[in-house]
């Protein structure tokens, strides 16, 4: 007898198009731009449908050749496409100025008046997504599009929430979109939050949700926080977050944290060189975690898989990260030599 498939998760946010010029060329002076698809929650559908995890992507796209790019590149992964709304308008681009040396690298957004920030809730069938769904996967990104995407993201969750499907929202505080308007960052942001299950986010971001300050100076400091967003939000069960120490462009350091109300488990620091790409590690530590919390997983087990996640990405150009299930459970964050 065959094994049941299981329950997708649906992902929800913006998709956007990546540009950027050769390592170590400014953008002002580029004479050349590698592209490439990416979005926060796109990355997340497609590592989890690589990993073996069903998921769905639900958004809105240009009708254009970039638009359709999106829809392949995720189609190639193995990600549930239907959902995936193409209308008139714009992709929204952003520029990626890879580290070099001493320089950090930058990222330059030309998002505004995309398709998806543009859209209305009634251009997305959220409903028919999210039957039969294990998991709705969503961010602070979309709210801090403005008022339009504030909309979106309260529309996806209370389909959710009449579906009776859990949410995960990732933090993903991005301070010069919130900037791009008259927001009120912390007031929206507690009542997302609010609906969740699962938070990943540090304690940086709690203290912006909380108006608190929560230095996160050990894991004590951690568990203060987490603590803290518990009170604070009784549908949460799991906080889940990264620290990250930064020596070189190329040389970081990261351990994973994974908190729920009656333990938690903090993993040690993995030493990372020769980092290629830090964009989308984020991305790729939600698949983890999620993969591992949908079978039941124990805290030690999600942080675990969620940090080999996050570690694997680093040595990956572009946004996504692909690996397979025996990739992921094979991996050795210390090992470098070649399997033959």
């Amino acid at each position: 007898m065959s094994e049941a498939v299981p329950a997708p998760v649906v992902c929800f946010g913006e998709m956007l198009v990546r540009l950027s010029p050769p390592a170590g060329v400014p953008l002002a002076r580029a004479g050349e731009l590698g592209i490439a698809v990416g979005g926060a929650e796109a990355n997340v559908a497609a590592a989890l449908a690589s990993l073996g995890q069903p998921a769905k992507m639900l958004t809105v796209v240009p009708d254009n050749p970039l638009g359709r790019m999106a829809r392949a590149t995720l189609a190639s992964a193995g990600v549930d496409t239907e959902f995936m709304t193409a209308g008139p308008g714009r992709m929204g681009l952003y520029f990626f100025e890879p580290p070099a040396g001493p320089v950090a690298g930058r990222v330059t957004y030309d998002r505004g008046g995309s398709v998806f920030a543009d859209a209305a809730p009634a251009d997305l069938d959220f409903a028919r997504a999210l039957d039969g769904a294990a998991l709705l996967h969503m961010s602070g990104i979309t709210p801090a599009l403005g008022p339009r995407g504030v909309d979106l993201a309260r529309a996806a969750q209370a389909a959710a929430k009449a579906a009776r499907v859990p949410i995960c929202f990732d933090g993903n505080y991005r301070a010069h979109l919130w900037e791009g308007w008259d927001s009120n960052p912390r007031e929206i942001l507690r009542e997302l939050v609010g609906e969740a299950r699962i938070l990943i986010g540090n304690h940086r971001d709690i203290s912006l949700l909380l108006g608190e300050t929560f230095s996160g100076d050990g894991p004590d400091r951690r568990r203060e926080a987490a603590e803290a967003a518990f009170a604070a939000f009784p549908s949460l069960e799991l906080i889940a977050s990264t620290a990250r120490h930064v020596e070189t462009g190329q040389i970081h350091r990261l351990a994973a944290r994974v908190d729920r109300r009656g333990d938690h488990w903090q993993t040690g620091e993995v030493r990372i060189e020769g980092v290629i790409d830090r964009i989308g590690t984020g991305d790729a530590f939600a698949a983890g975690l999620l993969l591992r919390y949908l079978e039941g997983a124990s805290a030690q087990e999600m942080a675990k898989s969620a940090l080999a996640m996050a570690v694997m990405k680093h040595g990956v150009a572009g946004d996504m990260v692909l690996p397979t299930r025996a990739e992921l459970d094979e991996f050795d964050a210390g090992g470098g030599d070649v399997r033959r």
